[in-house]
């Protein structure tokens, strides 16, 4: 199966969710590159970026699962190549 680079942004607005957020990520370790999380506590959010090397339906699976946690949204965007 042909594997992408990709990247899932994430927005953390229910901070209770970490939890699962992170629970979700490490199943997903050997396809994740690099990860960087930037808190923004004027918004009280947290906003953070995945680095992914994996096949589509893998990148979807994971950012669909993000999107169903409590104060979690997701966006993928996908190299060209």
């Amino acid at each position: 199966m042909e594997s992408h680079v990709s990247i899932i942004g994430i927005i953390v607005e229910n901070l209770d969710s970490t939890d699962k957020l992170n629970d979700l990520l490490h199943e997903y370790a050997d396809y994740i590159i690099g990860r960087m999380g930037l808190p923004y506590p004027k918004r009280n959010v947290n906003i953070i970026s995945i680095a992914l090397d994996a096949p589509t339906d893998i990148i979807n699976t994971l950012s669909g699962k993000i999107g169903m946690i409590d104060g979690i949204s997701s966006k993928v965007a996908f190299s060209n190549k």
